[in-house]
C-alpha cells in the first residue's frame, strides 16, 4: 500500500495531548483536510474507537488536533484551529475551542519556524479560529529556545514543567453569541435547575445533589452510572437549541458540569461530562465558564460557593485529580456582567516530531 508522509509534531498541552500541523502541510479543502486528519488519528480503520492504526490514544483527551498558521488579522499573530476527532464517530467537531491544546500552539509555532522566539520569554496573540476569540500566550524562551522544564504543576499532569501563561481576552459568548446563551441566569430543564454559561466554552452547570449524587464520586463511578448519564443527556439535548447550539446530538458541546461545595479549600468542587464521559480533571475554558457561573448572582452556585466581590479574582476549581485556578477579572453592573480578562496557567511538552503516514489513496 502506497503511503503519503505529512510533517507533524505531537505535544502535550495542559492535561491533553494532540497532533500539531502547519496549515500549509494539510489540504486547503475542509472535507479532504478532515479525512486526512481522521486518517492520521485513526489510520485505515476510520471510525475505530481504539484508534489502533493511528496516532490517537482512544480517549477524547488524546484525540485532538491543532492546525496553526500566521494570522491575517491585525490584532493577532497566529491562527489556531482546533479539531476534536470524535472517538468512534469517524468525524470531526470544530464547535469548541480547547484551552489545553492552545498551550502548545506557541511552542509549536516556535519549534516549526512559524514564529521567532525572543530571549527570555516570548509572547504572541493567538486567534482561536473556532470562536474568533483571542488569547495572549507567554512561554519561557531563554536563549531563544522553548524551555519545557520548570517547577510549575498542573493537577492531572504528572511532574512539573515551565509555566505557560494564557490570558483570554474576549471569549464571552465564543460559541453561542452570549455569556448567558439562554438569556437567563437560571433555567429549569427536565425538572432540574441549571445555569448555562459560555465564557470560552458552552457549559451547563448543575447542582450534583439535584441529580441524586454527592458530587464527590470518582470518575469511574460516574462513568458507570448509566441513570445519571441518561438524565444529563436528556438535559443537554433539551437545552442545546436554547443555547443557540441547535441539535447537539452529535456535538461535543455543551459540557455538563456537576457542582458541589468545595472539599479541599477551593471555591467549588466539580465533576464535568465532556459530554458523555466524566473528565479526569476539567478543561481550561470549561473551568473559566464554571468560575464565571460561580460569580453570577442568583446562579445554581448560590449557597454552594462563597462569592467574592467584584474585581480580579483567583478561583480554585476542584476536580477529580486536584484543582485548577482561574484568574477572572469580572464586574457585575446590576443585571449585566462584564468579563475583562480570564487567565490560566498551563504547561506543555514537545514529545515527538517528524512525519506521519496515511494511505496515499486518501490524499
Amino acid at each position: 500500500m502506497m503511503q503519503r508522509a505529512i510533517p507533524y509534531m505531537q505535544l502535550r498541552g495542559g492535561s491533553s495531548k494532540g497532533l500539531y500541523f502547519k496549515a500549509s502541510d494539510l489540504p486547503a479543502d475542509e472535507v479532504l483536510r478532515n479525512r486526512v486528519v481522521i486518517a492520521a488519528m485513526e489510520g485505515v480503520g476510520m471510525g475505530d474507537p481504539r484508534q489502533i492504526d493511528g496516532l490517537g490514544g482512544a480517549d477524547s483527551l488524546t484525540s485532538k488536533v491543532a492546525i496553526v498558521s500566521l494570522s491575517l488579522r491585525e490584532d493577532a499573530d497566529l491562527d489556531y484551529l482546533f479539531l476534536q476527532v470524535v472517538i468512534g464517530g469517524g468525524y470531526i467537531s470544530t464547535v469548541q475551542n480547547c484551552g489545553n491544546i492552545l498551550a502548545g500552539v506557541l511552542p509549536f509555532a516556535i519549534e516549526s519556524g512559524l514564529w521567532e522566539a525572543q530571549d527570555g520569554e516570548t509572547t504572541a496573540t493567538i486567534h482561536m479560529v473556532n470562536s474568533g476569540g483571542l488569547c495572549e500566550v507567554t512561554v519561557q524562551t531563554p536563549n531563544r529556545r522553548v524551555m519545557y522544564a520548570g517547577e510549575a504543576t498542573v493537577d492531572g499532569v504528572p511532574g512539573t514543567a515551565a509555566p505557560i501563561i494564557c490570558n483570554y481576552l474576549d471569549v464571552a459568548g465564543s460559541a453561542t453569541g452570549s455569556l448567558l446563551p439562554t438569556g437567563n441566569v437560571v433555567d429549569v430543564i427536565e425538572g432540574v435547575t441549571v445555569t448555562a454559561v459560555d465564557n470560552g466554552m458552552p457549559v451547563v452547570v448543575l447542582r450534583a445533589t439535584d441529580l441524586d449524587i454527592t458530587g464527590y464520586e470518582s470518575k469511574a463511578e460516574l462513568d458507570a452510572n448509566d441513570v445519571l448519564k441518561a438524565r444529563l443527556e436528556a438535559i443537554r439535548l433539551a437545552i442545546g437549541p436554547a443555547m443557540n447550539l441547535g441539535d447537539v446530538t452529535h456535538k461535543t458541546v455543551p459540557k455538563m458540569c456537576l457542582i458541589s461545595p468545595p472539599n479541599n479549600g477551593g471555591y467549588v468542587n466539580t465533576r464535568t461530562f465532556i459530554p458523555h464521559v466524566c473528565h479526569a480533571a476539567i478543561g481550561v475554558l470549561g473551568a473559566v465558564s464554571v468560575a464565571t457561573a460561580c460569580l453570577l448572582p442568583g446562579s445554581v452556585a448560590a449557597g454552594i460557593v462563597q462569592l467574592p466581590g467584584n474585581g480580579r479574582t483567583l478561583l480554585s476549581i476542584e476536580h477529580p485529580t486536584g484543582e485548577f485556578s482561574v484568574d477572572l477579572d469580572m464586574a457585575v453592573h446590576g443585571d449585566t456582567f462584564e468579563i475583562r480578562k480570564s487567565g490560566a496557567m498551563r504547561t506543555a511538552r514537545l514529545m515527538s516530531r517528524g512525519e506521519l503516514f496515511i494511505p496515499a489513496g486518501i490524499w
